[in-house]
């Protein structure tokens, strides 16, 4: 079954106490640490170091703060119900952000992007290194030199270990969710089978639900096969952390975030 469709209208419900605001605080840190400076006065190669790609964007909430804080957002999803989500918060918020529904596996720009990023394990929903390494490579073909990757993954460990064959439920006033966890160790897959019960009304004391279910699957990696496939890409490798705590990556470690970079080799 094909994931965030049904699921996109309650997504920001469950994940209100994501810490968006500090995932934006270590990003923006990034960014300008390594922001492009060129010394170029050129107005269209400084809009297009400024500009930013959110891939898989999801509902926006990320993009929403990058673009406050001044860049120029770009944000792609393969889901289009995600993306009508973030099309509603762009239109009350009033920021200027470009939003494109494309697979990331195939994405096109029109022109290259100072920094791209891509968090909230969405990468993990590329199940092998092949379709990794398509998705790096385009990152690279569409960086301004010097521009930076800036992007997060599960670990093997989280999913082997942290997570496991695990239920969780949970329960909000507008809606319930159960989550059934299946780790496969041959294929290195997690499985999460979601059933979300959503509040339709309320008669004579009595509540109605609409149930629906999503099927989704993600893949675990290690830091080496990330740097490796990076590499193999054209982009070094800059600085590698435990996402969590933001200290070292240790064997622990559940979900890392890596900074990668575009050769300023060959820059016209």
């Amino acid at each position: 079954m094909e994931a965030y469709t049904d699921f996109a209208g309650v997504y920001d419900i469950f994940m209100d106490e994501t810490p968006y605001a500090e995932w934006c605080a270590f990003l923006d840190a990034a960014l300008k640490r390594y922001r492009i400076k060129d010394g170029t006065d050129d107005e269209l190669l400084l809009q297009e170091q400024n500009a930013v790609l959110d891939l898989g964007c999801g509902t926006g909430t990320l993009t929403e703060l990058l673009a406050a804080k001044g860049y120029d957002m770009i944000g792609i999803d393969n889901s289009q119900e995600m993306l009508q989500r973030a099309m509603e918060k762009k239109e009350r918020s009033g920021l200027d952000i470009l939003y494109l529904q494309q697979d990331m596996r195939q994405f096109e720009l029109y022109g290259t992007v100072g920094a791209v990023i891509s968090v909230c394990d969405s990468l993990n929903y590329l199940l092998s290194e092949e379709e990794l390494l398509t998705v790096f490579r385009l990152v690279e073909n569409y960086l301004y030199p010097g521009g930076v990757f800036i992007f997060d993954f599960n670990t093997v460990y989280k999913y082997e270990t942290l997570i496991g064959d695990a239920t969780i439920a949970e329960n909000r006033e507008e809606c319930s969710f159960i989550w059934e966890n299946y780790y496969h160790p041959e294929e290195e897959i997690n499985e999460y089978d979601l059933t979300v019960f959503v509040k339709t009304g309320e008669r004579q004391g009595e509540c109605s639900f609409r149930r629906f279910q999503e099927t989704h699957y993600q893949r675990g990696y290690r830091l080496e096969q990330m740097k490796t496939l990076l590499e193999k890409a054209g982009l070094v490798l800059l600085e590698a952390a435990d996402a969590d705590t933001q200290g070292a990556v240790t064997p622990e470690s559940g979900r890392i975030v890596l900074i990668g970079q575009k050769s300023v080799k060959g820059k016209s």
